[in-house]
Order: structure tokens, then C-alpha cells, then sequence
């Protein structure tokens, strides 16, 4: 007889908790140029070009100079170069590349940005093909070293108003190169103290009587056996805070003489009877389009600084997770990683690493779109200096700040040269100021800002401007985030962590952080406009009054794009499992910044106090949650053993641990274990 009995269904499986696919995911944290950065990873394995902890830095000098030979001549320096001149003619490849050198040396990565990523870049962006006949392939090769003449002492940002000049002598066909006073002095050039022969130097352009502003010159400084050359003054900037594999020094300039084909004429010529012409003619557009052809430093910068972190989160969670530190109820010592601070202070640090390299990627994207014709147009080099002017900021005060709590993360341990991050911190300080100041840069961020709400406003009065800042303001308390209704939620789920999940989505932290910076940018943006009609005087005081909440919103909108960016990348994550996480990943980023702005947020009516709480609290519930993937989400940054040589982060702590449990099992074992005065309490 047939068995008819009702039996119960079979339990539903238990999901199993998702995994982080490294290997996997690599290939995505490493983009589209992943060939090129396995290809200089692969190089630098070799200890040849190590940074090597208390060189002296006249021997680290010598050392780096050498190390760019080395990559000259494995093909390193002329990835931009069109074929013609000994390239690969990729533009967003020879950035990628260049940024790994950060996990070799520091001072190598920019040495050689100096050499190749100024210096040639400067000849190949502003000058013509008689200039490259000339001058590529011995800069390409360090035949010719070089060093990028623009920061002077009296004018580091700005740039335009750099006192060197260039005078146009019609009788001799020659620029007078001249430094007319002491603050005009060029100075903190790499290559400069020693070894550079020529330098692409940066001057206001005389002829005729007429200053044709900035524009930079191709100017012999030195013979081959390294002599200044009349009219030439070197001085050597000596040891500095870090990076002193670089030889930084000053150049003065006494009436130097140079032919006039010296000048880089791309965007500015001088014909022989002294005639400037331009194909821009607007004096402000030709300057920034000078400039503009130099925002690789920029760009690549954000990249170093990125691998950096990554690189002191890779030693600082690797250690975290094998080194122990006071008993557990089990009687075990308890790993770094378990404890609640150990997990608040690196996971959503993990969080940010992961957002600039999904940022950075659509960095260099864009750049390479660019500089390699492919998009060139003038609205996408201003999408592109707006991109970099607001990313490379965020990245590299994030380093410095990653990789100073990674120090404070490792103990004493971190601060031993020998586990790097000191000595990356030191390296890494002045990102934060070259290629231009963080500051500086995001007042540039949010001038665009600025005048992208005026063209939306563009004919709108005063009064229209205010009941607009009004809107804004009314509509966004009210309704901007989605969150009127998370009251209910609570009482609907009865846990506040559940509500905050519930309520604080992809879209809610998305609504949250461009809210924001509309907001701010609005309220500086009425302020200003409010100051018009009343001079010049006064709007430069009304400007002044809100530079620093102009600077803020600069920064917010660069974090909105970072949060954007990893959005993005999260639909070219193919594994489930790896995109569940990296989903986590991505909140914990968005939440940490609603996080650090909950003042703002606060104060604007955005969130309540009990909600401001729950988010924190949630954050905390993200650090625990991500706790077993933080090895594997640093372990995906693809750092072999060569890059990362930091012994706490070999495996050597583990095997001390391991020894110290044996060794206790061991007496315990064979009952030799001396009693503690202080038994344990049941």
C-alpha cells in the first residue's frame, strides 16, 4: 500500500554566509589598466628598487637616479610616448603603472613623475614636433635628466602670478630668462639640487613691451659634467621631512639667453620680429588650458595615494588578525581584530580604500579619454581638472590619516622602520601639498560649483536667488531624504538598528550626501549673490567670509563622487557573494561620511537626534558584520609578499602566537603549569 501520509517539507537550506572572491575581485580593484600594474608590479618585486630604511640621503639620491635608469631601460618611461618616439601611446596605462612604484619606493614613484611625468610631459603637452625631434627620446631615455621649473618661493598655487620673466630680444632672436628678485627664486624642484641638465621653466612671456603671461621655456641649466652654466644658480633644498630619495633644489636665473624655438609654442609663438600669437585667444582660457595639459600630476597622485592606504591597511588587518592581546572568557587571549576599537578603526577605513579605487579608475578613465584625443573637447578637460582637483585632496589627507592609525593600530610594532608606515607616512606628507595645495585645489572645485548653480540661476535676481535658496532649504527638511516616515518604521519593527537599515539604503544615503552639497553650495551661493551690487571690495569680504564653507562643500561633493564611484562599480562585480559584501562595503562608506557630517545634518534638520545615534550604532553593527571578510577585502588589493615587506604582516606573528599557545597547552599538558595566586573567578 501506497505510503499516503502527509509528510512535513524539507527545512529550506541555510544561506551560507557570502564570501569574498580575492581573487576575483583583483582584477576589478586594478581596472582597465590591470595589464600594465601586474606589469610594474612584476618589476618592482625585484629589491633593486626597495626603499632602503636609514640610507643616507645622499647615498638614497644616487640610489633612485639609478632605479629610473633601471626603468628607462625595461621600457617604464615611455608608455605615453606616441610609437614614433619609443612609446605605447597609452595615456591612462603609463599612470597606472607609474602609480605602483608608491609600493617600492616613494621617492622613486616621484622622481620619476618628475622626469617623466613633468619634465617630457611638459615638452611632449605644450611643445611641437621640432621639440620632440629634439628632446624625447634623451628624456625618455634619462640621457637628458630635467627638472619642472614652476613653484617659486614668493608663488607656489599661483601660478599666474609667478615673477621669472622671459623678455623677447628682437636683435639676437632670444628670451632673457631672468629672476628679478629673491622670491622669484624657483625652488622645491626635484632634480634640481644635482641632477638635472636642462629644466622646463615656467616665466611671464615679454615682447614688445607687452606681458603675454605664463608659458614655459625649454632652458639648458647644466653640462655634462654637471656644472651650472653661466647665469645659472643651483642651491641644494638639503634633507627634507620625507621623500629624500629626490634631489630637491632651487634655480635663479642671471639674464640666461635662449633661442627663441626654446619656447614651447603650442598654445603661444613669438615670431622673429617679436609678434605673439595664440590659437586661444582669451589670455585666462590659454592659461588654464597651459595648466590644464599638466593635470597628470594630479591624476596620479590620487592613484599613489590610494595604493598607499591600501598598502597600511593590508599590514595594519593582517596584524590586527594574528596578534593577541588579554584574556577572553575562554581563557584564550583575544585576537586585535575581535575587539569593537580595533574593528571602528580600520574597517571603515577599508570602506574609504575601496571607494577612491572605484573613483580613481573613473579618474583615469577620463584622463586617458582625453589626453588621448579620444574626447578631448573643452568641456571634458574641465570635467577632468574639476575630477582631479576634487579626488586628489580627499585621497591624500586619507592617507596620511590611514596610515598614521594603522601605525597606532600595530603598537610599537608600527613604529619600526622596518614594518614601513612610518616611513610611508613620512613619504606620503607633502602629497598633500604638490601638484597643488589640497586647500587650494578645492577652492578651484568649488569656483565650479559656484558658477555651474549660476548658469542654472543665470538671469535671476537677488529675490529670485533667495526664494530659490528658500525652496531648497523647505523642501529637502521636509522631504529631500525619505526619512519622515522612519518614526514608524521603529514602531512597526520594534528595533531601531532595523529601521536604520530599513531607512538608510543605497538611494537614502545617496538623497543625504548630494543634499548636502546642493544645500551649501546654495546658501554660499545666495550669500555672494547678495554682495554683487555693493563693489569690488565687498565681494571679495563676502567671499572671504565663506571660503571655508565653500571649501567644505568642495569636499563633500569629492565624497559624493567617491560614493557614486563605488555605486557604480559594484554592478561590474560578477561573483554574488563578493557584491553582497562589497554592498555592505559601500553603506558603511556612505553612512561613515553621514557619520562625520552629522553636525551638519543635525543642525539642517536632515536627521533627529535619536536617528543620528541609531546610525552610528549601525555602523558599528557593519564593522562586525564585515569583521570575517577584512583580511580578504585587503588581501584583494593583490599585494604579493615583494610589496608588501612588512615582517609583522609575513606571518611571523602568527607563528609567535602559535608558539606561545603550545607552549602553555604544553605545561598544562603535562601538569606543570604553576598555580596563579589569583584564581579565576567562576
Amino acid at each position: 500500500m501506497a505510503d499516503t501520509a502527509v509528510r512535513p517539507a524539507p527545512a529550506a537550506p541555510i544561506a551560507a554566509e557570502p564570501r569574498v572572491d580575492a581573487a576575483r575581485l583583483t582584477p576589478v580593484l586594478l581596472g582597465t589598466w590591470a595589464d600594465i600594474r601586474l606589469e610594474a608590479r612584476e618589476m618592482i618585486k625585484d629589491p633593486v628598487f626597495w626603499r632602503v630604511d636609514g640610507e643616507h640621503y645622499l647615498e638614497h639620491r644616487e640610489r633612485v637616479l639609478e632605479q629610473c635608469r633601471l626603468l628607462a631601460q625595461r621600457g617604464a618611461s615611455s608608455r605615453a610616448l606616441p610609437e614614433e618616439y619609443g612609446g605605447r601611446n597609452t595615456q591612462g596605462g603609463n599612470l597606472a603603472g607609474f602609480e605602483e612604484l608608491v609600493l617600492a619606493d616613494p621617492s622613486l614613484q616621484i622622481k620619476s613623475g618628475v622626469q617623466w611625468g613633468l619634465f617630457t610631459s611638459a615638452i611632449f603637452q605644450l611643445g611641437t614636433k621640432p621639440h620632440f625631434d629634439r628632446w624625447l627620446r634623451d628624456a625618455s631615455s634619462l640621457d637628458l635628466p630635467g627638472a619642472f621649473a614652476m613653484t617659486e618661493i614668493g608663488h607656489g598655487s599661483d601660478v599666474q602670478a609667478l615673477g621669472t620673466t622671459a623678455t623677447y630680444d628682437v636683435e639676437t632672436q632670444e628670451f632673457v630668462i631672468e629672476t628679478p628678485f629673491r622670491a622669484a627664486t624657483k625652488d622645491y624642484l626635484g632634480n634640481a639640487a644635482k641632477h638635472a641638465r636642462a629644466a622646463t621653466v615656467f616665466a611671464q612671456l615679454i615682447t614688445g613691451g607687452v606681458n603675454y603671461g605664463v608659458h614655459c621655456f625649454f632652458v639648458p641649466i647644466r653640462d655634462a659634467d654637471g656644472n651650472d652654466l653661466p647665469g645659472i644658480t643651483s642651491e641644494d633644498d638639503g634633507p627634507k621631512g620625507g621623500l629624500n630619495g629626490i634631489d630637491n633644489g632651487r634655480l635663479a636665473f642671471d639674464r640666461v639667453r635662449i633661442p627663441r624655438e626654446n619656447l614651447l609654442n603650442r598654445y603661444g609663438d613669438v615670431a622673429a620680429d617679436g609678434t605673439y600669437s595664440s590659437p586661444i585667444a582669451s589670455p585666462g582660457r590659454r592659461f588654464f588650458t597651459m595648466l590644464g595639459a599638466l593635470v597628470q600630476g594630479r591624476v596620479s597622485l590620487d592613484g599613489a595615494a590610494t595604493w598607499a592606504s591600501a598598502l597600511a591597511l593590508k599590514i595594519a588587518v593582517t596584524y590586527g588578525n594574528e596578534r593577541r592581546q588579554f584574556a577572553g572568557p575562554a581563557g584564550e587571549e583575544t585576537v586585535l581584530l575581535d575587539y569593537a576599537k580595533h574593528r571602528r578603526r580600520l574597517i571603515p577605513r577599508i570602506a574609504t580604500a575601496y571607494a577612491q579605487t572605484f573613483a580613481h579608475e573613473e579618474l583615469l578613465q577620463k584622463f586617458d579619454g582625453v589626453f588621448s584625443g579620444a574626447t578631448d573637447t573643452d568641456e571634458n578637460r574641465q570635467d577632468l581638472e574639476t575630477l582631479a582637483a576634487a579626488l586628489k585632496p580627499l585621497s591624500t589627507w586619507n592617507a596620511l590619516s590611514t596610515i598614521q592609525e594603522a601605525r597606532e593600530a600595530c603598537g610599537g610594532q608600527g613604529f619600526l622602520a622596518e614594518n614601513r608606515l612610518v616611513g610611508l607616512h613620512q613619504d606620503l606628507d607633502v602629497y598633500a601639498t604638490f601638484e597643488g595645495d589640497n586647500n587650494v585645489l578645492l577652492q578651484l572645485v568649488g569656483k565650479r560649483l559656484l558658477g555651474d548653480l549660476g548658469a542654472q540661476l543665470k538671469g535671476k535676481d537677488a529675490r529670485e536667488l533667495a526664494a530659490y535658496v528658500a525652496r531648497q532649504s523647505a523642501s529637502k527638511l521636509f522631504h529631500g531624504a525619505g526619512l519622515r516616515q522612519l518614526g514608524q518604521t521603529v514602531a512597526d519593527l520594534g528595533s531601531t538598528a532595523r529601521s536604520v537599515e530599513f531607512g538608510l539604503r543605497a538611494e537614502d544615503q545617496h538623497h543625504l550626501l548630494t543634499d548636502r552639497v546642493q544645500q551649501m553650495v546654495a546658501d554660499v551661493g545666495g550669500r555672494l549673490n547678495a554682495a554683487r551690487r555693493s563693489g569690488a571690495a565687498a565681494q571679495q569680504a563676502a567671499f572671504d567670509e565663506n571660503q571655508v564653507e565653500l571649501l567644505e562643500a568642495a569636499r563633500a561633493h569629492g565624497e559624493l563622487l567617491q560614493w557614486e564611484a563605488f555605486s557604480d562599480g559594484l554592478e561590474r562585480i560578477e561573483d554574488e557573494g563578493t557584491r553582497t559584501v562589497l554592498t555592505w562595503v559601500r553603506d558603511l562608506f556612505g553612512l561613515s561620511l553621514i557619520e562625520q557630517h552629522l553636525s551638519w545634518h543635525l543642525i539642517h534638520g536632515r536627521l533627529s537626534t535619536q536617528r543620528a545615534s541609531a546610525v552610528t550604532r549601525y555602523i558599528d553593527r557593519l564593522c562586525t558584520r564585515l569583521r570575517p571578510h577584512a583580511q580578504d577585502l585587503v588581501d584583494a588589493f593583490g599585494f604579493a609578499p615583494e610589496h608588501v615587506r612588512a615582517p609583522i604582516a609575513s606571518g611571523a606573528e602568527a607563528t609567535r602566537q602559535d608558539e606561545a599557545r603550545a607552549y602553555y597547552a604544553d605545561l598544562a599538558a603535562r601538569g606543570a603549569a604553576p598555580t596563579p595566586e589569583k584564581r579565576p573567578t567562576r
